[in-house]
């Protein structure tokens, strides 16, 4: 077992001995010391994101991922003995805020039989508890209080962690994830994550906080972004910026369980109200349909079939407005490719997917979108008339408590 000390010395060696291994930045006490500026100068090769990528201009959030443009790197934690599939990095006024790891998700592709997962977590839970000093409580899964997932929770003067797993684990494995976060915040979704209830942290009067209004632009700040990679989690990406938003903790590794995503393939708007329609109430959030593409026109529907009469274009506009006003942004089915948008798509890029829609400009017609792709990808437009055109179908996922 690795000593405190040991640990400032490991810091000490990141950058040489072992570039791939993280545990500086996730164990405490050194990882409270993290700033975006130290995580820069600890890779200072960092070129073409070969370790790390800011997930925001803001420099808020960094991500680490085993796969990534084609090139595998070896991450780990605890000095090379625990392998990961991917880290984030979460600052806060240029503060450590907290970090997840995804230790295994299936998306991604790696391996764990039932013999390392009982090696690697009990080694987790070994080291979380000298380095907290104090032994972690169980926690079981209780789908009445939205709490989805069995493992560990750790919370001490010196910090709090969650070490979770789905269910069925470790004979069905699906994800293992680690949160570790300090006490900067009274909440969002690292105090939830160490809650015995899943729901939102963050009370509905502050959304409308994060709107902001520049001449006849209006549009959402302060959307958490999430890179889905090369996989087709769109949906369950999405849901994941709006579940942090809510400060809701929950990840695309999770929810793609939950909702039966598959990492290779598309998203159809029957398959988005399905998979929205098994995820709602686990968390304590409302789903709504608002309306859905069928011939050339919008229709309301209603367990999974078309009803009602067809919705007029002003009604939806209104609908986006009202929400984007409230600080609520809307989940948007679509087909990418076939209109112009800011900045422009990769000429490859063309499909169905799912962007958050987060503000508009009624004056120049112009609708303003979020992609889950990673930096560069917060705030984009297209014309509005054309954006319904490309549309498939617009839902709202809002918190039911207040």
């Amino acid at each position: 077992m690795k000593s405190i000390l040991t640990l400032l010395v490991f810091f000490n060696l990141i950058a040489h001995a072992n570039e791939t291994d993280l545990t500086a930045f996730l164990i405490p006490p050194t990882s409270y010391k993290q700033t975006p500026e130290t995580l820069e100068k600890a890779f200072p090769d960092n070129k073409s994101k070969r370790y790390f990528a800011w997930l925001n201009e803001e420099k808020t959030r960094a991500i680490f991922k085993r796969n990534r443009g084609g090139r595998s790197i070896n991450l780990t934690i605890l000095d090379g003995r625990i392998p990961i599939d991917e880290m984030i990095l979460d600052f806060k006024d240029g503060r450590y805020e907290g970090s997840t790891v995804s230790i295994f998700n299936r998306g991604d592709g790696s391996k764990m039989s039932t013999t390392q997962f009982t090696e690697r977590t009990t080694e987790i839970s070994d080291t979380l508890s000298e380095i907290l000093q104090k032994r972690p409580r169980e926690r079981k899964a209780n789908k009445t209080k939205g709490v989805l997932t069995n493992g560990l929770v750790w919370k001490s003067p010196r910090g709090m962690a969650a070490l979770e797993y789905n269910v069925e684990a470790p004979k069905k494995l699906e994800f293992v994830r680690l949160r570790v976060g300090s006490y900067l915040n009274k909440n969002g979704i690292y105090v939830a994550a160490m809650d015995d209830r899943s729901q939102a942290t963050i009370r509905k009067s502050e959304f409308k906080k994060n709107v902001v209004k520049e001449g006849s632009d209006v549009y959402i700040d302060n959307i958490p972004m999430v890179d889905q990679g090369s996989k087709g989690y769109c949906v369950v990406a999405s849901i994941q910026r709006l579940f942090e938003y809510y400060g809701i903790s929950c990840d695309m590794h999770q929810l793609a369980e939950i909702a039966g995503s598959k990492p290779d393939t598309g998203t159809s708007s029957i398959e988005t109200n399905r998979q929205l329609g098994a995820i709602d109430y686990l968390f304590k959030t409302r789903y709504d349909c608002l309306a859905i593409k069928q011939g050339n026109g919008f229709n309301e529907i209603k367990d999974q079939k078309y009803v009602g009469k067809e919705l007029s274009t002003d009604k939806i506009e209104n609908e986006i407005v009202k929400s984007i006003d409230k600080g609520i942004p809307l989940l948007w089915s679509l087909t990418v490719g076939k209109y112009p948008e800011v900045p422009a798509l990769h000429e490859q890029t063309s499909g169905g997917h799912m962007r958050l829609i987060i503000g508009y400009n009624l004056e120049e017609r112009r609708l303003y979108f979020s992609d889950s792709w990673g930096a560069g990808h917060a705030l984009k437009h297209m014309s509005l008339d054309d954006a319904l055109k490309a549309t498939n179908g617009f839902f709202l996922l809002t918190p039911t408590i207040n």
